[in-house]
C-alpha cells in the first residue's frame, strides 16, 4: 500500500504551517522551495487542503496559506482524505458463487486491516509531530 507523493507533500506542508507563527501566512513560493517542488504542483495540493477546510488562503502580495483551524484537531487522516479521497483501499473483484458465500472473506480481512490503520491515522495529529520537531530543536540548541 502506498500513498501518493501529494499526500507526502501535504503532510509536510501541514506540519510546516503548524510551526509557523499564528496569524502569519506563508506564500506558495516559500512552501514549494522548502520541499523543492514546483509552485504549480504544490498549488494543486494546497487547493485540496483549502477545499477540505484544513488551511486557508489569503490573497494579495502579503497573502499565503495558514492553518484554518486548531492544529491539535487536524489528524493525519484528515490530510490523507483531503488529498486521496475517502475511498477504500481494497475492493473484491471476484464473484463468489463457487464458494457458496455472498461475502468476500478476503475483502473482510482487508476492511478490518484498513479500519485499524485509519483508526491509527485518525488519532495521530499534525500538532503532535510539530511539538516533537520543536522539542528536538530546543534540545539541539541546548547542546
Amino acid at each position: 500500500m502506498k500513498y501518493s507523493r501529494a499526500t507526502n507533500y501535504a503532510l509536510h506542508t501541514m506540519v510546516y504551517l503548524t510551526l509557523t507563527s499564528k496569524g502569519k501566512s506563508v506564500g506558495v513560493e516559500q512552501l514549494a522551495s522548502i520541499q523543492d517542488l514546483s509552485p504549480t504542483y504544490l498549488s494543486k495540493i494546497l487547493t485540496k487542503l483549502v477545499k477540505a477546510g484544513l488551511i486557508e488562503s489569503t490573497p494579495g502580495v502579503k497573502g499565503g496559506y495558514s492553518i484554518a483551524k486548531k492544529a491539535s484537531e487536524i489528524s493525519f487522516l484528515d490530510v490523507i482524505h483531503a488529498i486521496e479521497g475517502k475511498t477504500t483501499l481494497f475492493s473484491c473483484s471476484l464473484e463468489h458463487e463457487n464458494f457458496h458465500n455472498e461475502d468476500c472473506l478476503i475483502e473482510n480481512v482487508m476492511i478490518d486491516a484498513e479500519k485499524e490503520m485509519t483508526d491509527q491515522l485518525a488519532n495521530q495529529y499534525i500538532m503532535d509531530i510539530a511539538k516533537e520537531i520543536e522539542l528536538t530543536k530546543k534540545q539541539k540548541s541546548c547542546d
